[in-house]
């Protein structure tokens, strides 16, 4: 089945030229490098290692990244698109990206000093260097100041000490960023290059859920790097957060792919399948999935939409990162639920992408903050009263 789109408010309209364009074009890419090999990987518990060149070549690795350090100098939006497309293909390709643009290649270049991001960034860009982004611990979450992990200043180095867990391309990476407390008990971030001694990097296996993607650990046992490897305005657990704002905005978008990949499967389906001398899609019930789906998705693709156009004027807040985050999560894999169901046996088969978007979401769900903390984050800030302190 080929994708043809959903769009039932004409969004389009309210698209500018370059954001189509992107868009088509990383349809395209998705269609053509993605699709045809995802469900192979997905089985085999395996990443689609070969893409990433590619994808430093569509330009979709540090899109928002100033010309000059590799990147495209983007708008939110169009980061927006990018990532919506890659997920229609796989959560898993789309984490990568996430991952490589917003939580790594945005801290180097946002927090780091010139040296840090001629080395690092166009290399990145390129995807000839991987990176990771170490907060997550074993006992730390939701809860990332309270981790474990520190920084001891040694002389002309820091010397590391902890462990990080759940991280997206920790067992591949060529430069972690590790944050960590340091003699102060300040949180900063560091740069950990693959090689150095004392640290390791395991690969977490067994996953039911992104299973087409490198998920590790990062353990670091006396692990020595040079004073210089710490990014000099990476201060306090809010530059962390600011990192994870942006990767959590790439969601909003990138659930919505996942959702309107198994939103056209689910239509088309209906109208070729027969039960009782009729196609499924002519009955009301059937009719009323599919309605109920399209809605959400139109939805969620305003909020999207009007949640990049605010980041884009500078006037866009966390909170509505959160909210789009946790309304566009949770409708996607409602809808992914809808669509498995409206399949029948067929559903779970790896012949259709439902029921491996449906077990990636659940991932999403958790990963950048649960739906449960950014009902938190909003509701502290619609009364003033937090709940979580």
């Amino acid at each position: 089945m080929s994708f043809q789109g959903v769009d039932f408010l004409n969004i389009d309209s309210q698209l500018q030229e370059e954001e189509r364009i992107t868009r088509d074009k990383i349809r395209e890419f998705v269609d053509a490098q993605i699709i045809p090999g995802i469900e192979e990987h997905f089985e085999a518990h395996t990443f689609p290692d070969e893409i990433v060149p590619k994808l430093g070549a569509q330009g979709l690795l540090g899109p928002f990244v100033p010309e000059r350090y590799g990147g495209s100098d983007s708008s939110y939006v169009v980061y927006g698109l990018i990532c919506q497309e890659l997920e229609r293909g796989d959560s898993g390709v789309r984490s990568f990206c996430s991952v490589q643009s917003s939580l790594v290649m945005f801290p180097i270049w946002k927090f780091g000093d010139e040296e840090q991001r001629m080395k690092w960034l166009p290399r990145l860009a390129a995807g000839e260097a991987i990176g990771c982004f170490g907060l997550t611990e074993p006992d730390f979450g939701s809860n990332p100041g309270g981790m474990l992990t520190r920084a001891k200043r040694d002389g002309d180095a820091y010397v590391l000490n902890g462990t990080k867990r759940w991280i997206t391309n920790a067992d591949i990476a060529d430069v972690c960023i590790v944050w960590a407390k340091d003699d102060d008990d300040q949180i900063g971030a560091f740069l950990v290059e693959k090689g150095t001694p004392g640290l390791e990097q395991v690969e977490i296996k067994r996953k039911y859920s992104l299973r087409a993607s490198h998920t590790g650990e990062l353990v670091m046992e006396d692990c020595r790097i040079p004073v210089a490897n710490r990014l000099p305005d990476a201060v306090g657990l809010k530059a962390a957060l600011m990192c994870l704002n942006s990767a959590r905005y790439g969601i909003i978008w990138g659930a919505l792919g996942a959702a309107m990949a198994c939103y056209d499967v689910a239509l088309s389906y209906a109208k070729d399948r027969v039960q009782f001398s009729r196609p499924i899609a002519g009955y009301q019930m059937i009719q009323e999935q599919l309605v109920k789906m399209l809605t959400e998705i139109s939805k969620g693709q305003l909020l999207a939409l009007h949640i990049g156009r605010l980041q884009d004027a500078g006037t866009g807040r966390h909170v509505h990162v959160s909210m789009g985050k946790m309304n566009n999560v949770r409708m996607a894999i409602e809808i992914a639920r809808s669509a498995r169901e409206l399949l029948g046996a067929n559903g779970i088969t790896s012949e259709y992408p439902i029921i491996r978007h449906m077990l990636n979401l659940e991932s999403v769900l958790t990963y950048e903050g649960t739906e449960n903390m950014h009902k938190l984050i909003i509701g502290k800030d619609i009364t003033g009263l937090a709940a979580f302190e």
